[in-house]
């Protein structure tokens, strides 16, 4: 029997074993299912104020089965099986006799396929000949939360009016099945390893520490210059707990009406609750946590007291949510700010063996001929995991200009060169006449380019962010 009838019959026996069994929920269906279901609840439904999710029964059509399976033709692909049915009119698929289906799929599936979905685990547990239990295909499928189709809905439900639309602008919701990154992929400090590893704790044992008492945890500030990885370890972390990531720069949300920002900073943790559990992830955090000044303008000052505010309102332990925020001028901190966090986790431009380390993540799919990572990190002691980037980009597109597509040591040292020197226009003065500015002066090369955006680069795998 074909891969296609197996995806199918996988698809109706779990539309009807989760109509039959209540005590099943939207967890135990795998995220492709629900995903279709979620889609089409309610959509013939005039009432408004019915809530979004997921509605028994699942009626299964060929569009449905299409959507969620990618089998072109389902019925096509079941139709020769004797516990199967399609009614012409409606396009409805169901099964005859589930019984016999199930055990058709059982002598069909693999140990893989059982373990990642619950409903149809949960059927089966117990038997001899099966080695699987609900309870794995539990832990084995993303949990509701983390789809991109409740976190949608969710936000749409609770931020429908204009006001609030405007906000949702302003920050940005990622699901962890989105950040493509997880922690096996980062080369960590072993300061940043150890504060990673207690806030995984945290979470596991968040019942025996509200227990106790310690409900001020979980909010972390991440401290380094651009390009060191604060964003991206920010989104593996998402990644590996499963959990959405609500991401905000507070220059953003500093609106030209000053006024308006405190209310857009208590609106951003409004969020991050409604979408609890998840992390919430403040760039730029200096932006309006700076140091207060006697003359600083009224507005600010309450934009500054709101966020001390919130982060003070929200927790781990009652809320679900953890807070990072990331800062490149700490200097610009005051106590106040500081106090607020738990943990200050630092990241430092990379050193000799995190660079090297880091350009073996890097180029793991390109093809170089002898290449020596030690020997690029050699010569590119200041660099930061995003500059390393860069300087691979480099190389390979110059590797194209000449039609090549695997590179050479030497490719990478003269990209080195001339990131370098591309980086010093950074330290020109514009309004000299010196020579160094004349098109074609010195090498004739055209140094017109920018350094790329450093804050950009911290959605790469950069140092601190790449293994």
């Amino acid at each position: 029997m074909s891969e296609r009838a197996l995806e199918v019959v996988e698809f109706l026996l779990t539309a009807h074993l989760y109509t039959d069994d209540r005590t099943l929920d939207e967890n135990d269906l795998p995220p492709r299912y629900r995903r279709v279901f979620w889609a089409d609840a309610g959509d013939d439904d005039d009432d408004d104020s019915s809530a979004a999710g997921i509605e028994r029964p699942l009626v299964v059509t060929d569009s449905i089965a299409r959507k969620a399976t990618g089998v072109e033709h389902p019925w096509d692909a079941i139709s020769d099986l004797m516990f199967t049915q399609r009614e012409d009119f409606s396009g409805r698929l169901s099964l005859t006799q589930p019984e016999m289906a199930l055990e058709w799929f059982v002598n069909r599936a693999d140990y893989d396929r059982l373990v990642t979905n619950p409903t149809i685990a949960k059927a089966v547990e117990g038997r001899d000949d099966v080695d699987v239990t609900h309870e794995a295909a539990r832990e084995q499928t993303r949990p509701i939360h983390a789809d991109r189709v409740w976190i949608d809905s969710l936000l749409d439900e609770y931020f429908d009016d204009e006001d609030d639309a405007e906000m949702l602008d302003l920050v940005q919701v990622r699901a962890p099945e989105e950040i493509e990154m997880t922690l096996d992929d980062l080369v960590l400090t072993t300061d940043q390893e150890g504060e990673i590893h207690k806030l995984m704790k945290a979470i596991e044992h968040r019942e025996y520490l509200a227990q106790i008492g310690l409900r001020e945890i979980g909010k972390i500030l991440f401290v380094g210059p651009p390009g060191t990885g604060k964003t991206t370890v920010s989104r593996a972390l998402a990644h590996e707990l499963g959990l959405p990531f609500v991401e905000v720069k507070l220059s953003m949300i500093t609106s030209q009406y000053l006024g308006e920002t405190a209310k857009n900073v208590e609106k951003t943790f409004e969020v991050a609750k409604r979408l609890s559990p998840c992390i919430l992830f403040i760039d730029e955090f200096d932006s309006v946590a700076k140091t207060r000044r006697s003359d600083e303008h009224a507005a600010l000052k309450r934009a500054v007291n709101t966020l001390l505010k919130s982060i003070d309102d929200i927790s781990l332990i009652r809320d679900e949510v953890i807070l990072i925020g990331a800062t490149n001028h700490p200097d610009q901190l005051d106590s106040a700010a500081w106090r607020r966090f738990d943990e200050i986790v630092n990241f430092p431009k990379p050193d000799y063996g995190m660079r090297a380390d880091i350009l073996r993540v890097i180029t793991n799919r390109m093809d170089i001929d002898e290449f020596d990572p030690e020997g690029i990190a050699d010569v590119t002691e200041g660099l930061t995991g995003s500059d390393l980037r860069l300087v691979l980009r480099e190389a390979v597109l110059e590797a194209l200009t000449e039609e090549r597509m695997e590179l050479t040591q030497d490719d990478l040292l003269e990209a080195v060169a001339d990131f370098e020197e591309r980086d010093n226009l950074k330290n020109l003065d514009m309004m000299s006449d010196s020579s160094e500015l004349v098109a074609g002066s010195d090498d004739g090369h055209d140094h017109s380019h920018d350094h790329a955006d450093e804050h950009e680069g911290e959605t790469q795998k950069d140092a601190g962010a790449a293994k």
